[in-house]
């Protein structure tokens, strides 16, 4: 078996470092031929020096991709890859050891399927604040966060889906179904989604997928990423994702958006401040995620 393992990358060449530093300690099993695909998401820092540095002790080919956006990035990878199955991870996440020993596993036990996902945990660089341990259960998923239980089960989709920084893609598959340009973390837009359109897509269309719990990856979270400003960015980017993906409105607009929308926005955001002055941070955090959907729809 041949796999390709490939992260996309942006002006993060430290992180990148601790994710390739963490990929050398990887178990390979026997008679597995692997290579590993970094994308340079045309960054201005030492991402290049970073990717030389670690040729001598893992599989690693520089790709370019100069048009900022993750989805062109991941797009270059695919029609790259030259392994059966791309195993798909981030420059700021850290790999268990076992973590392709347990997609190959898996890849075998169900040779129909067309793709797999492992849980994501979050590592955190300093201890959460009070307000954020106390909301996690409402908010995880803004951290890409994702454990389906301990037992191998197939993928129903909504929320029972891998996350972008932790699955493995038949390649054939892949290169049929690739990623939504206008979807994908870019350079002035917030909007995410481009991995849960592209599964979607793929269980729509019959293909099956298996959660795998022992393809572990630690998803580091920093401290800037603590704050409710962080929390108010990640749901206006899904509010843009709802947008973009939503039929044109035919009722009463405002400035180009349905008045109620309007109105539903500036509802939610009064609730947000003022609960937040007397409420505990499950109650009030309900209302920052419904206000900031809100104004993402209306800006995007």
């Amino acid at each position: 078996m041949f796999v390709t393992v490939a992260i996309c990358t942006w002006n993060r060449s430290a992180l990148l470092r601790q994710a390739l530093e963490q990929m050398t300690k990887l178990v390979i099993p026997p008679g597995l031929e692997w290579e590993l695909l970094v994308v340079n998401n045309n960054s201005t820092d030492a991402t290049d020096k970073v990717i030389a540095s670690y040729a001598p002790r893992l599989p690693v080919r520089r790709l370019f991709q100069a048009t900022p956006g993750k989805s062109r990035a991941l797009n270059l990878a695919v029609r790259e890859a030259r392994g059966e199955y791309i195993l798909l991870t981030d420059d700021d996440a850290l790999v268990d050891e076992n973590w392709m020993a347990a997609y190959v596993r898996a890849i075998k036990q169900w040779p129909g399927a067309a793709f797999f996902g492992g849980p994501v945990r979050p590592a955190f660089a300093a201890l959460p604040p009070t307000w954020l341990r106390q909301a996690w259960p409402l908010i995880a998923g803004a951290y890409a966060e994702r454990d389906l239980g301990t037992q191998a089960v197939p993928f129903r989709g909504g929320d029972h889906i891998p996350y972008g920084v932790n699955w493995a893609v038949r390649l054939k598959e892949h290169r049929a179904y690739l990623y939504d340009p206008s979807l994908g973390r870019q350079p002035g837009k917030r909007i995410g989604g481009e991995d849960d359109a592209l599964v979607g897509a793929l269980l729509a269309d019959g293909y099956e997928g298996w959660w795998v719990p022992e393809a572990i990856v630690q998803h580091y979270v920093p401290v800037e990423r603590m704050k409710t400003r962080y929390i108010r960015s990640y749901y206006m980017g899904h509010g843009e994702f709802v947008h973009h993906k939503s039929p044109p409105w035919d009722g009463p607009v405002l400035f180009g958006r349905p008045r109620w929308l309007w109105k539903h926005a500036v509802l939610a955001e009064a609730k947000y401040r003022a609960r937040r002055l007397v409420s505990p941070p499950e109650v009030w955090i309900r209302d920052l995620i419904t206000a900031s959907r809100a104004w993402g729809q209306l800006l995007a």
